[in-house]
């Protein structure tokens, strides 16, 4: 078990607005690749299979962070702030819904060891 933090962020464009937020999304990542912490950090299109039928968002970032903290400041960080600002929050935006979810991959009552 670990202490990563696990993330899924879905985003529903606006009508017509799929490519321009999939690319906003995506400029985001170079910068967030370079910080403490991040183990992975990729924006993904929702492709369509016969084995994988589910209802979704049809863009999400999938994240690995190392922990809380090092998700909490990639959270803080003014280019991820502003990006929710300008596409998600403002009448004008690209996004029409949008979803944050993080995960743990320790069960709730996962007995963690003391190191000495």
């Amino acid at each position: 078990m670990s202490k990563k933090v696990y993330c899924i962020a879905q985003f529903q464009p606006k009508a017509g607005r799929e490519q321009e937020l999939f690319s906003a999304l995506q400029a985001l990542e170079p910068n967030t690749l370079r910080e403490d912490g991040c183990v992975q950090y990729i924006v993904t299109r929702q492709i369509p299979s016969s084995f994988a039928p589910g209802e979704s968002f049809p863009i999400a970032f999938n994240e690995i962070w190392a922990d809380m903290a090092a998700f909490e400041v990639h959270c803080q960080r003014a280019e991820i702030q502003g990006f929710f600002a300008q596409h998600c929050e403002a009448k004008t935006g690209a996004a029409e819904k949008w979803n944050v979810c993080i995960y743990s991959d320790e069960p709730s009552n996962y007995d963690t060891p003391k190191l000495a």
